[in-house]
C-alpha cells in the first residue's frame, strides 16, 4: 500500500505485515469473547448508575396538634370542651401541608363547629395549666370567608413568624351563622408588652384594618360579656 505525503516527491510503502505491527489491536481476543448484544468496554462502573434522591422533610420547631369540635356532639355533652377530639399532631412542614390539603377548611364546615391548631403539649381549654391564666386576640370574618385568614394565621404559627412566640398556645376557628372568628391564644395575660406585641404583628401578617382586642380567660370565665383588656 503506498500513502502519498504532502511532499509529492516522497512515498511510504509498507507492507501488509508492518501495517498490522504498527496498528496493534490492545486486546486481540475481545471481539471473540463477547457474549450477542454485549458492548465491547462496558465496565461495573457504578458513578454512570444514576442514584434515586431522596427528599429529607423539613421539622417544624414545634410539633402541632389539630382539634375539631362537632357541634353535634356539643350538644350531647354537658361539660364544655368534653366532646372536642384530637385530629392529628405534625412535626414537618411536609405533613401540615398534607393535612391541609385533605381536610375542609372553615368556609366548608358546619355551623357550630370550632377547629383548633394548638402546640402538641396543649389542650385547647382554660383549664389547661398553660393556658390557664392566658387570653385570646380575636378577629371577625364574615361567613365563609375566613379561610385565608386562617391559613395566614396557621402559616405565622408553625413557621413561628411572632418575636414572642413562646407566649402562643394556638388558634382557633370558630364558624357560626353569621360570621366566623379566628382567635390567637397566649399564656400569659398579665404581660401586656408581648400580648401588644403578637396582636400588632398578627394584624399586619393578615392585613386586617379593624381594631381587635384581647380578652383575658379569667374573666370570660366569670363573664360572658367580658370586656376587652387590650385593643389595638
Amino acid at each position: 500500500m503506498v500513502v502519498e505525503s504532502e511532499n509529492p516527491k516522497s512515498s511510504i510503502t509498507t507492507t501488509p505485515a508492518q501495517e498490522d505491527q504498527s496498528n496493534p489491536n490492545p486486546n486481540p481476543n475481545a471481539d471473540d469473547d463477547l457474549e450477542e448484544g454485549e458492548i465491547l468496554g462496558g465496565g461495573d462502573d457504578s458513578s454512570t448508575i444514576p442514584t434515586a434522591v431522596t427528599e429529607q422533610p423539613h421539622p417544624l420547631e414545634h410539633s402541632w396538634t389539630f382539634w375539631f369540635d362537632n357541634p353535634s356532639a356539643k350538644a350531647k355533652q354537658a361539660a364544655w370542651g368534653s366532646s372536642m377530639r384530637s385530629i392529628y399532631t405534625f412535626a414537618t412542614v411536609e405533613e401540615f401541608w398534607s393535612l391541609y390539603n385533605n381536610i375542609n377548611h372553615p368556609s366548608k364546615l358546619v355551623v357550630g363547629a370550632d377547629f383548633y391548631c394548638f402546640k402538641s403539649n396543649i389542650e385547647p381549654k382554660w383549664e389547661d395549666p398553660v393556658c390557664a391564666n392566658g387570653g385570646k386576640w380575636t378577629v371577625t370574618c364574615q361567613r365563609g370567608k375566613s379561610d385565608t385568614c386562617w391559613l395566614y394565621t396557621l402559616l405565622a404559627l408553625i413557621g413561628e413568624q411572632f418575636e414572642h412566640g413562646d407566649e402562643i398556645c394556638g388558634a382557633v376557628v370558630n364558624v357560626r351563622a353569621r360570621q366566623e372568628k379566628v382567635s390567637l391564644w397566649t399564656k400569659n395575660a398579665a404581660n401586656e408588652a408581648s400580648q401588644v406585641s403578637i396582636g400588632e404583628q398578627w394584624k399586619k401578617l393578615l392585613d386586617y384594618n379593624e381594631t381587635i382586642g384581647f380578652i383575658v380567660h379569667d374573666d370570660a370565665k366569670h363573664d360572658r360579656g367580658a370586656k376587652n383588656r387590650y385593643t389595638i
